[in-house]
């Protein structure tokens, strides 16, 4: 996604029309519809402004290889408390899905690590498959994409907390990347 793009799909997010939100930049409408058609680029100190309007960092806006991501809320979590029952295989299962009672979706995923170029060389040479294993022993979450109405949410879940980004571009719940992270659709769904 390009800067315009990320940026109008945060100020719809955040609920602002195009006039709303260059209001509460104090500059003119035209320049929001500049940047948002990729016709010109905002300078720092809009961008810092632009950035505590919207909820989402300047790497978001400017980064184009990430493109998913807008905000993560955090919220502590006790596993003691859940229960596995019915499609829940574990715990944080149950978690999310009592979190997430009202979702019209819950896919489990799993997460591998998107591999550098360096990183792809060194695991050909050593041993392929070791890099990804090493990455899969040191992450014990669980990830889940949750589909309510429109919106989509990443969710992971630690021993200790929730994780929850809102997704600003709809993502196919089979496979798709976020950062340096690969999510597939597990073979179960929770709802």
């Amino acid at each position: 996604m390009t800067f315009g793009e990320k940026l109008k799909n945060a100020r719809k997010e955040a609920g602002f029309t195009q006039e709303q939100f260059a209001e509460k930049m104090s500059i003119s409408r035209s320049a929001v519809a500049k940047w948002e058609s990729d016709k010109g680029l905002p300078d720092v100190n809009n961008l810092k402004i632009m950035s505590q309007l919207l909820g989402v960092s300047i790497d978001h806006l400017l980064d184009e290889d990430e493109s998913l991501n807008l905000m993560e809320t955090k919220e502590p979590i006790n596993l003691e408390e859940y229960e596995k029952s019915g499609h829940c295989r574990d715990k944080k299962d149950a978690a999310c899905l009592e979190r997430f009672a009202k979702a019209d979706a819950i896919y489990p995923l799993i997460r591998s690590k998107k591999l550098s170029k360096m990183e792809a060389v060194i695991d050909f040479i050593t041993l392929p498959g070791v890099v990804q294993l090493t990455d899969y022993a040191n992450d014990h979450d669980g990830y889940y994409l949750v589909e309510e109405g429109t919106k989509q949410y990443l969710v992971r879940i630690s021993k200790e907390f929730l994780f929850i980004s809102q997704l600003i571009a709809k993502v196919d719940p089979k496979k798709f990347i976020i950062d340096n992270n690969v999510f597939k659709k597990a073979t179960y769904r929770l709802k």
